[in-house]
């Protein structure tokens, strides 16, 4: 009896073993498919974390901008008083310290002056108020600027009123 039982009990241990390399092939089957699952969601929250990362960006660059542009105007008078002619100087020089301040301020923000005379004009960073002939001048060449203009990163604020030659 003793010895059947040994036998019941290794045809058990022996079908266990099947039966066990069997749930071993499906958990390694759905190990795969849950890990494929868990790598198809990291890269979609990769992706998510990057998407809303540059749409903050570009929001905070759009609002900057529009602050920005709605302070030009006070730039724009604050850099005419300091070219104005006075004989008070330490006035004139007051002026020119508000204006240099104001611009060290706005250039921490990002922006910067689109460059125009001398360059070619180029239709996404200046507007042309005026044409004139000139030979000396090269083709589609900004000869005078009217009002600066003014850029953040690759977005401009602001176009450039520009004189074209040619």
């Amino acid at each position: 009896m003793g010895e059947e039982n040994k036998e019941v009990k290794n045809e058990e241990k022996k079908s266990e073993g099947v039966e066990t390399e069997k749930e071993s092939v499906v958990s390694n089957k759905e190990f795969e498919e849950l890990n494929d699952r868990y790598k198809r969601l990291f890269a979609e929250f990769e992706n998510y974390k990057k998407r809303t990362q540059k749409e903050s960006l570009s929001k905070y660059a759009e609002i900057t901008g529009d602050v920005v542009s709605s302070i030009l105007p006070v730039m724009d008078n604050l850099e005419k008083a300091s070219l104005a002619k006075t004989e008070d100087t330490n006035y004139q020089e007051g002026i020119k310290m508000v204006a240099k301040q104001f611009s060290d301020v706005l250039t921490k923000l990002g922006m910067t002056e689109i460059e125009t005379v001398g360059k070619r004009f180029d239709p996404e960073l200046h507007e042309a108020v005026s044409h004139v002939e000139d030979s000396s001048k090269g083709e589609q060449e900004i000869v005078e600027e009217y009002r600066k203009g003014y850029k953040i990163g690759t977005k401009v604020i602001r176009h450039s009123m520009v004189i074209v030659a040619n």
